[in-house]
């Protein structure tokens, strides 16, 4: 579920950079909201959380709304990410994330689906491949290469019908409550930051790429792309606001030789894939090393492949903490 992550996932908060040593030259990125940015600092830590709230009851023939294949689909989600720079242009990030419930409600309301459980661990070290600051600006770019493992299960199922000769028949649960793709992803990643100093005003942009596997139902779910575009300011040195549009891309399913993906598992792949646009406002409370944000996900342009489920408003809190393993130098006074 990177991409929500998995979707996920991805949304940057605003704040400057906290607790940095003033010998030390990294961390010019703003910190995180639920997804990685730039590189810390050597020796600093980034522990981030955050609660996700989605609910949608919307469906789609290409951009036009249509009627429901199903009456709601819901979840809250918890993920938490730690990041530590292994050097002054390397850091490490490792996330995941549990899910409280996912739930299907049919067009019946007895016809309920539901699953919880731990996501995917994402493995993604990052490279700061360009830093440079002056009194008047800051730029960064940040290269990342990493993985997706998946953890929680992608092939529950739910039992449909028993009988005391014939047994217990089960059926695979659809993918959307699902709690992972169950494959193995690689996870391209690359953030580019410059802020003014003076304007206390930062723009900057974060784009990645998961190219997907195939798991061991024969599914191989699409590949994903999003590109996203920031401004962000600081008001009273506490309060810091951003907004982010958000283009995202997700390609069709495919199957693997001999898989029938309908008549195995119900998707129908001309139904899959999809490309949106999606405005996220942001706001978030600076308290030293400790930025608390609340965001909300507002699709604007929504464009299906087949007939789909498309997104809704989607509401995101958490908290974005730094701070030092070791204690810094101090820095010289000429």
């Amino acid at each position: 579920m990177f991409i929500r992550l998995a979707t996920l996932v991805f949304l940057l908060s605003p704040g400057i950079v906290l607790g940095q040593g003033c010998c030390s030259g990294g961390a010019t990125n703003p910190i995180a909201g639920g997804a990685a940015t730039g590189v810390l600092q050597k020796n600093q830590m980034e522990i981030s959380g955050n609660y996700q709230i989605m609910n949608s009851d919307k469906f789609f023939s290409g951009n036009k709304d249509t009627s429901k294949l199903f009456n709601n689909l819901n979840s809250n989600y918890l993920f938490l990410r730690t990041d530590y720079g292994l050097s002054e242009k390397l850091t490490l990030s490792v996330a995941s994330g549990y899910f409280l419930n996912k739930t299907l409600i049919g067009l019946e309301n007895n016809d309920t689906t539901n699953s919880s459980g731990v996501s995917d661990l994402i493995i993604l070290p990052r490279f700061d491949v360009f830093n440079n600051s002056n009194e008047k600006t800051k730029t960064e770019i940040t290269l990342g290469l990493g993985m997706k493992v998946p953890l929680g299960s992608h092939s529950d199922s739910t039992l449909i019908f028993s009988h005391n000769i014939i047994g217990d028949i089960y059926s695979i649960n659809p993918p959307t409550v699902q709690n992972s793709n169950g494959s193995l992803d690689m996870v391209y990643y690359a953030f580019f930051f410059r802020s003014y100093v003076k304007q206390k005003i930062r723009i900057f942009t974060n784009m990645l790429y998961i190219n997907r596997g195939f798991n061991s139902l024969g599914q191989k779910f699409g590949d994903y792309a999003s590109l996203g575009l920031f401004v962000g300011k600081t008001f009273f040195k506490k309060i810091g606001v951003t907004n982010q549009i958000r283009m995202e891309w997700l390609g069709k399913m495919e199957a693997a030789e001999n898989i029938d993906l309908l008549g195995n598992y119900n998707i129908e792949q001309a139904s899959t894939g999809s490309s949106k646009v999606f405005i996220v406002p942001q706001i978030s409370y600076i308290n030293k090393s400790i930025i608390f944000y609340i965001t909300g996900e507002i699709p604007v342009y929504q464009n299906v492949n087949g007939t789909q489920m498309g997104s809704n408003l989607q509401i995101t809190s958490g908290f974005n903490y730094r701070f030092f393993t070791k204690k810094q130098p101090e820095c010289e006074v000429e």
